[in-house]
């Protein structure tokens, strides 16, 4: 009987594996982090990697990609350390602003037929602007609320991992199982199916790159309520890390073939390396490089299984 690996098996196993082993490294280095406290060290900003991921994957899922995602994370760091703590309401209006703008970049990129690469790294400039203007200087303080839901301790496992779990449910339902995101990653998949169903490619990507943005405003919001303060480029490295988020978990450029828990256990794998780097002491200078390193071995991977899955399908 000819066996083979499913894609979404595949999807999610690979990235699964990449943590585990990675977890399984780090415990042998250090085996005092196979504790509470030690993975509470560990996967201490996973959340709002996490977070920026899903709504890269969500931009992914219409065949686009953001660069702008590490300058509105920062942006929104520097609202919530600001505005949201001081004047919430006004606090609450800009960032629902931010999110009306995401969806509108939607429309124009999908109206106009630009290079979404060219329009967000456009806002990317925007984004860091608007930072600059609100924290010239690192500094605001975090809401009480924010600092005290991502210092929460759980009882069975770290916040991090607790809240992890709950991201990729929650996108998982938002994703894989409602109508919306049947038609996102319908969009992805074959728009001109999905117009000839009857429904708004122009409404569709417009939601997708909407609820993109509430995903980055929980993850700028949730980094804040780590830090307990903001900076214009405290989330600069989100653009990539999410990006590398998303194929790690098995994400693709185009298709709308993406997979919402593997995008957070590959962000929880980027978070993780970090610690596994640092406990090999390689210079904080080559730890990008070596995070790149452990993708391409991923992606090499990934691509050896699918040939083998094809070769089975072929006998």
């Amino acid at each position: 009987m000819k066996r083979w690996i499913s894609a979404d098996a595949l999807r999610l196993a690979i990235p699964a594996l990449s943590l585990t082993v990675l977890l399984a490294a780090v415990f042998w280095l250090q085996p005092r982090a196979m504790s509470y406290v030690g993975l509470n060290l560990l996967f201490n900003l996973a959340v709002p990697i996490a977070l920026a991921t899903i709504a890269q994957m969500l931009i992914v899922s219409v065949n686009d990609l953001d660069l702008s995602m590490g300058t509105f994370v920062s942006f929104v760091a520097c609202v919530t350390a600001t505005f949201l703590r001081d004047a919430p309401l006004v606090g609450v209006l800009i960032l629902a602003g931010a999110v009306a703008v995401y969806a509108i970049l939607g429309v124009v990129i999908y109206l106009r037929d630009l290079p979404s690469i060219v329009v967000t790294l456009g806002m990317s400039f925007v984004w860091a602007g608007l930072a600059v203007l609100l924290l010239p200087a690192p500094g605001g303080q975090a809401p009480d609320w924010a600092r005290a839901l991502m210092t929460m301790k759980p009882p069975v496992a770290p916040m991090a991992i607790v809240a992890s779990i709950v991201i990729a449910i929650v996108a998982h339902l938002v994703v894989m199982r409602s109508s919306l995101g049947v038609l996102i990653r319908g969009v992805g998949g074959n728009q001109r199916s999905v117009e000839r169903a009857g429904w708004s490619v122009v409404a569709t990507r417009a939601a997708a790159y909407g609820l993109a943005g509430v995903f980055a405003v929980l993850a700028g919001i949730a980094l804040v309520g780590l830090t307990t303060s903001a900076d214009a480029n405290i989330a600069l490295r989100y653009t990539l890390l999410s990006i590398a988020g998303v194929i790690l978990g098995g994400g693709e450029f185009i298709g709308g073939r993406v997979s919402p828990v593997g995008a957070v256990i590959g962000a929880l794998t980027l978070t993780l390396a970090g610690s596994f780097l640092s406990f090999l002491r390689i210079s904080p200078d080559w730890q990008i490089g070596a995070q790149g390193a452990i993708l391409i071995v991923v992606l090499a991977l990934r691509l050896l299984l699918r040939r083998v899955e094809n070769w089975e399908k072929g006998r």
